[in-house]
């Protein structure tokens, strides 16, 4: 049986073999995982995507490799949706077909210049779509449901190679939509689309933590998306990014005193010791929607580089309270981390989305690559955390033990039924979906 497996696995390589093909073993993003499959196969078209699933026996899907966990891992074969490339726009619908190799940062001037803009962006523009909807990536903003809750229809090829599509009358698509990989392979995204818009951010520093008490709510809702970025220490946040839409060409409003915090006279890098270069504009300058909603530019190095990432994600009403929970740790936290992000997100309907039927904050760490320290700590974190019901993030570093995550998803019964209705074998599991959905 291996024999004949290496095979047609050579057959496979060989038909689709390009020069300009990724190799397999790939680090992720930050360099702190390095994958196990020995096959990376990089389809043409989703014709060669069908072949692809039907003749391997276990497969995951590999995007633009920005998970800090083993999601995307396999012991046997990835497959890199890069070549599928495609976008359309649909004007009178209102929607965006992308193929699942598409990046927002591709996507975003492409969709401005014909006049449209996507609801929300995450902090990173790099991502491609299809990974970031599958975990439930989500940007920020009180009023704005994550990445995934602009899809409006799904192409996916399923575990004995056929292709599905799964559109708004499909009972199925809330759970198709952040399927961590397990309900087939994605080759085609559609999203909800609205007329283009200017942005324009502002950075205000030392925002004291006593003011979120009474005010977190307001503060998140200062503007169409609102970060906080914290070293816990001091009891102060040390910058709040707002990012308001703005008519065109028109400057954003600097407010003298924003609760107490004052605004920045220069640039700002969530990290104040680095460089502000590779992040986007701020003092109130407007510009394209997808200049101004993420955090860094497209062509430049992301945030730190080398880094870990881990994010929770509690109830807004109880945000102060899962603050300060957090921040009776500050000493353990700080020496192993570069910052924390706060920030808000919408309810919503998905299955297994972080923000399930409930408006969220997310608590984000992002640390130095000191990973001993780094996982000894969060089983500390996560039980401070745990009177909240926190949801950890899919693509991040985490220790939250199956059992408790079953209990704060609702309908993680449901979906594992549905993922093993489509998958009875198993093609799309690895270790990652055993241990913390399956329950294996």
């Amino acid at each position: 049986m291996k024999k004949s497996g290496a095979v047609v696995t050579t057959a496979l390589l060989s038909r689709f073999a390009r020069a300009d093909e990724p190799a397999p073993h790939q680090t992720n993003w930050s360099g702190n995982l390095r994958y196990h499959a020995d096959h990376l196969y990089a389809p043409h078209s989703v014709e060669e995507v069908q072949k692809v699933v039907k003749e391997c026996k276990s497969l995951r899907a590999l995007g633009s490799r920005h998970s800090f966990n083993t999601i995307a891992d396999s012991m046997a074969n990835q497959i890199s949706l890069v070549h599928l490339d495609s976008m359309e726009v649909d004007a009178a619908a209102k929607t965006l077909t992308v193929g699942a190799g598409v990046r927002y940062g591709t996507v975003a001037p492409w969709l401005d210049a014909k006049g449209f803009a996507l609801h929300n962006l995450a902090s990173l523009p790099h991502i491609t779509i299809a990974g970031a909807i599958a975990t439930a990536t989500h940007g920020s903003g009180v009023k704005n449901g994550n990445l995934s809750t602009a899809v409006r229809g799904l192409e996916i090829v399923t575990a004995d190679g056929n292709v599905v599509h799964l559109g708004l009358d499909d009972e199925h698509l809330k759970a198709a939509v952040v399927g961590l990989g397990m309900m087939g392979i994605v080759t085609k995204v559609t999203l909800a689309v609205q007329p283009r818009f200017d942005m324009a951010q502002v950075v205000y520093r030392n925002l004291s933590m006593d003011q979120l008490e009474h005010h977190l709510e307001a503060v998140f809702s200062a503007g169409y998306s609102v970060s906080m970025f914290t070293d816990w220490q001091n009891n102060r946040i040390a910058q709040v990014w707002v990012k308001s839409r703005v008519k065109d060409g028109e400057k954003a409003a600097i407010l003298p005193d924003f609760y107490g915090a004052k605004p920045a006279d220069r640039n700002m890098h969530p990290i104040e010791a680095n460089s502000a270069e590779n992040c986007t504009e701020q003092m109130g300058v407007p510009g394209p929607w997808y200049e101004r909603m993420p955090h860094f530019k497209m062509n430049f190095t992301p945030s730190n580089g080398a880094e870990l990432q881990t994010e929770y994600f509690v109830p807004r009403a109880r945000g102060y309270e899962a603050i300060r929970a957090v921040e009776s740790l500050k000493n353990e936290i700080t020496p192993h981390l570069f910052i924390t992000e706060l920030r808000a997100i919408a309810a919503d309907d998905l299955w297994m989305s972080m923000a399930y039927e409930r408006k969220s904050m997310a608590i984000h760490f992002t640390w130095k690559m000191q990973t001993p320290e780094v996982m000894g700590l969060l089983p500390k974190i996560e039980a401070k955390l745990a009177p909240f019901g926190a949801r950890p993030h899919w693509a991040k570093l985490f220790t939250v033990p199956h059992a408790e995550l079953a209990a704060r998803y609702p309908k993680m019964a449901a979906f594992r039924e549905l993922a093993e209705k489509h998958d009875p074998q198993g093609k799309f599991r690895n270790e990652f979906v055993n241990r913390n959905v399956i329950g294996a």
